[in-house]
């Protein structure tokens, strides 16, 4: 035992501060976030009272940030991706704080919520950047799945508190808001103590080359997939399977605890198998995910039904982290360094195009059909980007 722990210290020593830096920020952001995904759409529903088709029309203020993160990325130019990444974490704090402490109306709460979402969609195409530049020669995919793991990690332990704090402790929504607020502060201070690297010149900001129409294509298939999931499936279980704040906390735990393990086997399956048999894996499970959360209340027993979706909102949560394999992807196949992260945020604001409008679409579709067929297009959706998949070469 004592000679695993020597060669840990050992291993832990050879590892810049700069990694142990964002690590331990990884670890704040994914606790916060953790306890806002896990009570977010219950909030939402106790109080607000709002519809279905409302649910989906917050998805504007929520998804729009993710179209103008490119082109804010471009504006801030003067930062470099260390800094920008600080102050993303700020802008997410302040929003989720107003919300906490000012959102008496539904509309003051979609104001305070573009902010929330303006941070965070600032940090999405940084953290594969910065996690990338601080792997070793051909292990990207083993770093970012370290991070991801650790992330996932403090993800399990923000969800377990939710489930805590709601079942035993009278936590309440406001209290949960302020302590995610806190601790995405306490990770932009960590992230401002990195080193800074030089900024990226304005004018490689902006850049949309046709030799990335792959990425693009992948990102967006991806994106209006996982935008489906992220705001029906929770609506899912909350509406129509009448599960509670901590039923939900509980099942982001589980895939938490399974992540720990997963994230960081994915992370060198990537390097070793490469992108285009990872992501076809993801793409043909996730038909099998759709069809089952959409149709298992058809199926199946109430009971039974509830477990079945329960187990594919759990794998699903697992199959975002195959994201990772995009960003490795564009890595390798990036004409200059330069590009990549102008190249993420650009294929986040595409992707968000998209995402905004299957959203709105998805919420006339449950008004008009039912949810079922909103998953249903979900599958299909995965078997187009089955198809841009296979065209994969690296």
């Amino acid at each position: 035992m004592k000679k695993y722990i020597e060669q840990f210290k050992d291993k832990a020593r050879s590892l810049p501060r700069d990694f142990w830096l964002f690590l331990l920020a990884t670890v704040f952001i994914g606790f916060a976030s953790s306890i806002v995904e896990s009570t977010f759409n219950n909030f939402l529903n106790e109080q607000y009272a709002i519809t279905s088709l409302q649910r989906t029309v917050i998805e504007l203020p929520r998804e729009l940030p993710g179209v103008m993160v490119v082109f804010i990325s471009a504006l801030l130019f003067f930062f470099c991706n260390r800094t920008l990444a600080a102050v993303s974490q700020v802008l997410a704090a302040i929003g989720i704080l107003l919300i906490a402490l000012t959102a008496k109306s539904f509309s003051v709460m979609l104001a305070w919520l573009f902010i929330f979402s303006l941070g965070q969609h600032i940090f999405l195409p940084l953290t594969s950047d910065i996690g990338m530049e601080l792997a070793r020669d051909g292990k990207t995919g083993r770093r970012l799945g370290q991070l991801q793991g650790a992330g996932n990690f403090a993800a399990i332990a923000g969800s377990f508190f939710i489930f805590l704090g709601f079942k035993y402790l009278r936590l309440n929504f406001p209290t949960a808001f302020i302590i995610s607020a806190v601790f995405l502060l306490l990770a932009a201070g960590l992230i401002f103590g990195m080193k800074k690297n030089m900024p990226v010149p304005f004018k490689t900001k902006l850049v949309y080359r046709k030799e990335y129409y792959l990425y693009y294509i992948l990102t967006v298939m991806f994106g209006t997939r996982k935008q489906l999931f992220m705001t029906f499936a929770p609506w899912v279980l909350i509406t129509v399977y009448m599960q509670p704040t901590q039923a939900i906390a509980t099942l982001l735990t589980i895939g938490g605890i399974i992540g720990i393990v997963f994230k960081p086997l994915l992370g060198r399956w990537i390097d070793k198998y490469g992108e285009r048999v990872i992501l076809s894996i993801e793409t043909v499970m996730t038909v099998f995910v759709c069809v089952f959360y959409g149709f298992a209340g058809k199926m199946f027993s109430h009971g039974v039904a509830l477990a079945i979706i329960s187990g594919c909102y759990i794998i699903d949560q697992l199959l975002m982290s195959v994201s990772m394999a995009r960003a490795t992807y564009l890595k390798k196949v990036a004409l200059s360094p330069q590009d990549v992260t102008a190249t993420l945020s650009a294929g986040t604001s595409i992707d968000h195009v998209f995402s905004i409008s299957v959203a709105l679409l998805g919420g006339i579709v449950w008004t008009r059909f039912g949810y079922e067929y909103i998953f249903l297009s979900g599958a299909v959706l995965a078997l187009v980007n089955l198809v841009f998949t296979l065209k994969i070469r690296t």
